[in-house]
């Protein structure tokens, strides 16, 4: 079966280290990332990945984030993927840092990505894996989702993404009824 695992990030440099590019930086922490090879097309990037099971590509839309549906869409299309074949990887502040969540459907929370995405395929009701990033406790929270990690974030950021990306891939080995349960709203740093 093909499905698609879509990572929510923006492409300029300056938002690299962000929280909101939590979801890129995960792909480095997976097992067979150094095996990607990455192509562009889709007003993105893709890889293909092969399991046993299943056909994986791995998507990084290079539009801002909130027009992430333009690429997912697209791929999607290309591919005959329905929703139902489809995991969105995305930051989430109403996930304290160093939790995650596998999710079916629901709110979009006010993520900008999300929305785009959900008006470019028509519906809300795909699945995600949350990548809590906490709120501020004061300020803007658009500028904290785009602003760095702090120092005590950054040290445990390893860990954080090294225990996310292994429930990544305990989805892609057993599928998503069977983590969604598993992972429900942990915390994977101590």
């Amino acid at each position: 079966m093909i499905k698609i695992i879509a990572f929510l990030g923006n492409a300029c440099e300056q938002y690299a280290n962000t929280r909101h590019n939590l979801p890129w930086m995960l792909i480095d922490s997976l097992s067979f990332s150094s095996v990607l090879t990455w192509k562009e097309k889709f007003k993105g990037v893709f890889a293909l990945y092969q399991t046993p099971v299943d056909t994986l590509y791995l998507v990084k839309p290079h539009t801002f984030m909130n027009k992430s549906g333009d690429c997912i869409q697209s791929i999607m299309h290309f591919y005959k993927v329905t929703h139902r074949q489809l995991l969105v990887v995305h930051d989430d502040t109403e996930l304290d840092y160093g939790c995650i969540d596998f999710k079916s459907g629901g709110g979009l929370a006010g993520h900008n990505g999300l929305r785009h995405l959900a008006a470019s395929i028509h519906t809300k009701d795909f699945n995600r894996f949350r990548l809590g990033i906490g709120r501020p406790l004061y300020g803007n929270l658009s500028a904290f989702v785009l602003g760095k990690f702090s120092p005590d974030e950054t040290c445990i950021l390893p860990l954080y993404l090294k225990s996310a990306a292994e429930a990544l891939e305990i989805y892609i080995s057993v599928g998503f009824d069977t983590v969604k349960d598993r992972f429900q709203k942990k915390c994977v740093i101590p």
